[in-house]
């Protein structure tokens, strides 16, 4: 009988495991945190911008022309690092991309110092953009390529709560920063340089994802990593073939029948998602300041960026309750409901209008965390980097136009048609969710 047991005993410690079930590990939570950066950076990046325009304007003598534009520069930089390292990266592998977009990012994160005029500090955040966008398809693809199913939509989702928590550093520091005048404003883009220094750094012995090496045949160095980051006992055969390809895809099936519903849904989701997000907090003070909640500029942003990091937080437990589909719905409803009355009644009593704003800032921060978990979920290995490449890249370029349009909008339209604008892409998203959203949570990749 103690024969039998002991038998049975050893039998269960050697049987192999399935890859996407393996117990969560110490790798997974250092490939996450490495990847944090992107989005710890993006968010910096658009917060330091929307600040420190406040002094390049007036030196510079800047329009609102060239104010949109150097605020949308960055998203434009990362829909041109999204697309083209997506692609790329579907056809060189994930990791040597992986540690060459942080270098640029900090190269010209520094050279941002010295710039005289507007159309040098466009280019250098073009190219941080890009960076930014490069990182963006590969982050989220390495994540979800490596960690097991059961903990990718917390640990996906985590990535975009980094972004608010880069986005409230740089209102902090670049508040107190700006308060010195003259070229402090300097020293505010300079210091994004250091995030892309210090990721760049712990980045070195990154591996190449075991999924993309077998869609290659490239066997042998796929057990190689996979035994020395995920463990011996992976059931390596069976991983090796439901990631074998029959045939090499082609960029154009994302667009093709198999695939074109699920690169739609994701380019019109993320797109109305993050145009409102992106066009109202890059020049949130011009905001507050329409709907007169200026009048304690700093509390009213501090709430603010308290209700973005309790959204980002709490936006990690709705995601690990609830379906993907049932979130992306409820929230561009309780957005959309939220900022209408913004738009239709902007002369509304302060204790109306401030706590509606509250309620869409939070849920606004609480679904973003969607954002890094859907698209890697939406396409198999053989396209997933460039999917989430295209689906980021989109979603940048969508947010760079509202960001561009919003001062001139203002300044053309008024302020109340262009809220409710945004409040009709909200409505949009609501609808395109409906009709289209998969359920991908607990999915196993292929």
């Amino acid at each position: 009988m103690s024969n039998t047991r002991q038998t049975r005993s050893s039998s269960s410690t050697t049987e192999a495991a399935s890859f996407d079930d393996v117990p969560l590990n110490r790798f997974h939570l250092k490939i996450t945190a490495l990847t944090f950066g992107a989005n710890f950076s993006d968010g910096y990046q658009l917060g330091i911008i929307g600040i420190a325009l406040t002094l390049i304007a007036p030196q510079l003598g800047l329009g609102p022309a060239w104010q949109g534009l150097l605020g949308a520069s960055a998203l434009i930089g990362i829909f041109l690092g999204s697309t083209v390292v997506g692609w790329a990266a579907d056809r060189m592998g994930r990791q040597r991309l992986y540690m060459l977009d942080f270098l640029l990012i900090a190269v010209a994160s520094v050279l941002q110092f010295f710039v005289t005029g507007p159309v040098e500090l466009f280019v250098l955040r073009l190219l941080i953009g890009f960076g930014i966008g490069a990182d963006y398809a590969l982050g989220p693809t390495l994540v979800a390529e490596f960690v097991p199913r059961r903990y990718r939509g917390g640990l996906l989702a985590s990535l975009t709560a980094m972004w608010t928590v880069g986005y409230i550093a740089a209102f902090f520091f670049g508040n107190y920063l700006v308060g010195f005048g003259g070229d402090s404003w300097r020293w505010l883009l300079l210091s994004s340089a250091i995030p892309a220094i210090v990721v760049l750094l712990v980045r070195i012995g990154t591996p190449e994802s075991p999924r993309w090496l077998v869609s290659r045949g490239r066997l042998h160095e796929a057990k190689a990593v996979v035994t020395r980051f995920i463990g011996a006992r992976v059931d390596f055969d069976a991983f090796a073939a439901q990631h074998v390809p029959e045939r090499r895809a082609t960029y154009r099936e994302l667009f093709g029948r198999r695939h074109w519903r699920n690169t739609a849904f994701g380019v019109l989701f993320y797109n109305c998602q993050v145009i409102p997000y992106f066009a109202i907090y890059t020049f949130l003070p011009l905001v507050l300041a329409k709907i007169n909640l200026d009048g304690d500029e700093f509390l009213g942003d501090a709430l603010l960026n308290l209700f973005l990091l309790l959204g980002g937080i709490g936006g990690l437990w709705l995601v690990a309750k609830l379906t993907r589909r049932g979130l992306t719905i409820g929230s561009f409803v309780v957005m959309a409901l939220s900022l209408a009355p913004i738009g239709i009644w902007p002369d509304a009593p302060t204790a109306l209008l401030f706590p509606l704003f509250l309620v869409f800032t939070f849920t606004m921060s609480a679904s973003s965390n969607l954002d890094q978990v859907y698209p890697p979920e939406l396409f198999p290995t053989e396209l997933r980097s460039s999917g989430v490449g295209l689906l980021n890249g989109m979603s940048r370029i969508g947010s760079a136009i509202g960001t561009f349009l919003l001062p001139i909008s203002f300044d053309s339209l008024g302020f109340s048609p262009t809220m409710v604008v945004l409040t009709a892409i909200l409505a949009v998203g609501a609808v395109v969710s409906l009709a289209w959203a998969p359920e991908t949570r607990g999915l196993a990749l292929d």
